[in-house]
């Protein structure tokens, strides 16, 4: 595929159709288009709005407790040896990752709407839990669709769930993971059409949800390139973050996507390897196709079908990308690049063990690129990685990967 012409800015878009280049659109059952459509002139409203704004403001600082803090990663600096790590606290947050970002926006959008029920998908349940919380937070009945999967592998989440009054419906269609669990919630929102709101968790889907989602989540790139020049006096060289959907990824990079000595590093789940069909690197090892309303990279068979793929992180386990990571790897402005289960799961123990920290699976992914290229970086260098969640949720799948029983 040749590569796009650079823009002037890459924080322009989508256009009005909701493409990001040939990525994006709204493929959707005509059923649901004019709830797209109605969704679509709500948010036109409210982005820019002064009250709507100021309302999520006080939230997000009151009850999710933002800014989230810049963390100096001193122990991880050392044992590198190499640049400067820092880690963008997401997992400080209320409910313990950026999910609540995205949900306190959605559900303020959904009041707004008139909207009196929701629903949700979830993979490693942090998004059924944000979702939970804000539906509860309002008193709106709460339904969240997760694969079966998912539910034995994350049962700590789907009781923190059922405890905020949600009700979790298991999946157990394909291999009862994140793809399966958002095609049940798009076939309820289609049958619900008039009293539901459908709180999308990640950067994907139909638009406007890709927009809306990376704005809601922005706030984390805001207040890191913020820290970052109040902390060292410059922007950082590099910046890493995982991408499953792409959701706490869009969130950080977006606002330096226009600074361009910053680099850009987005990493996907490279599970077993890339040589056979065990890991969840849409855009190092699929092509574009439609899923879940949006045109975007997708892992497929040579029949254009969907394949399920593998992750160690119930979170980085989807076939696909949100559409303007897409763009953004077509473009070149952002380098996408594979970590394996088991660099993964060494992050992970690595990070607990000089940090203190807990990370989710899907943040020690990022780590571990971070362990790979911090090394060769200069001393003076700076590089900030997402810390998208606290890996409480995580223990039991990493004690199993030990031989360990808790």
């Amino acid at each position: 595929m040749n590569k796009p012409a650079t823009p002037n800015s890459f924080r322009t878009g989508p256009d009005e159709q909701g493409m990001f280049g040939i990525f994006g659109g709204r493929f959707v059952a005509e059923t649901l288009m004019p709830l797209i459509l109605d969704l679509e002139r709500h948010w036109n409203e409210v982005k820019n709005d002064a009250d709507f704004r100021a309302e999520l403001t006080d939230l997000s600082t009151h009850y999710a407790g933002r800014p989230s803090k810049l963390y100096f990663a001193e122990g991880l600096t050392k044992h590198l040896g190499g640049a400067k790590v820092y880690f963008k606290r997401e997992d400080l947050n209320h409910t313990g990752s950026h999910k609540i970002n995205n949900c306190l926006g959605q559900i303020l959008l959904a009041k707004r709407m008139g909207k009196k029920r929701i629903i949700a998908e979830t993979g490693a349940g942090q998004h059924g839990v944000a979702s939970a919380t804000v539906a509860a937070r309002f008193g709106f009945p709460c339904v969240v669709y997760m694969g079966a999967t998912d539910v034995a592998r994350q049962s700590p989440n789907v009781f923190r769930m059922k405890l905020l009054g949600a009700e979790v419906r298991p999946v157990t269609a394909g291999h009862g993971t994140l793809k399966d669990a958002m095609n049940e919630a798009l076939r309820d929102w289609v049958t619900n059409v008039e009293d539901t709101y459908y709180l999308i968790g990640t950067a994907a889907g139909p638009h406007p949800y890709p927009e809306l989602v990376r704005d809601f989540q922005s706030v984390i790139g805001i207040e890191a390139r913020a820290q970052i020049l109040e902390q060292e006096g410059r922007l950082p060289d590099t910046i890493i973050a995982a991408v499953g959907g792409g959701s706490n990824a869009i969130g950080l990079f977006h606002p330096f996507l226009d600074d361009k000595d910053v680099r850009i590093i987005g990493i996907e789940a490279g599970g077993r390897g890339l040589d056979g069909i065990e890991h969840c690197a849409s855009m190092n090892a699929g092509a574009p196709g439609v899923l879940h309303g949006n045109r975007t990279y997708l892992l497929q068979n040579s029949d254009g079908q969907i394949m399920d793929g593998h992750s160690i992180s119930a979170g980085l386990d989807y076939p696909g990308v949100g559409p303007e990571h897409s763009w953004l790897r077509d473009s070149g402005r952002v380098e996408y690049v594979p970590i394996l289960d088991d660099e993964a799961l060494e992050a992970f123990k690595l990070t607990t063990r000089v940090e203190g920290i807990i990370p989710a699976l899907e943040s020690a992914h990022a780590i571990a690129h971070a362990v790979k290229i911090v090394p060769a970086m200069d001393k003076d260098q700076i590089v900030i990685v997402n810390l998208s969640g606290r890996g409480d949720k995580d223990v039991h799948t990493v004690a199993s990967m030990l031989g360990m029983e808790i």
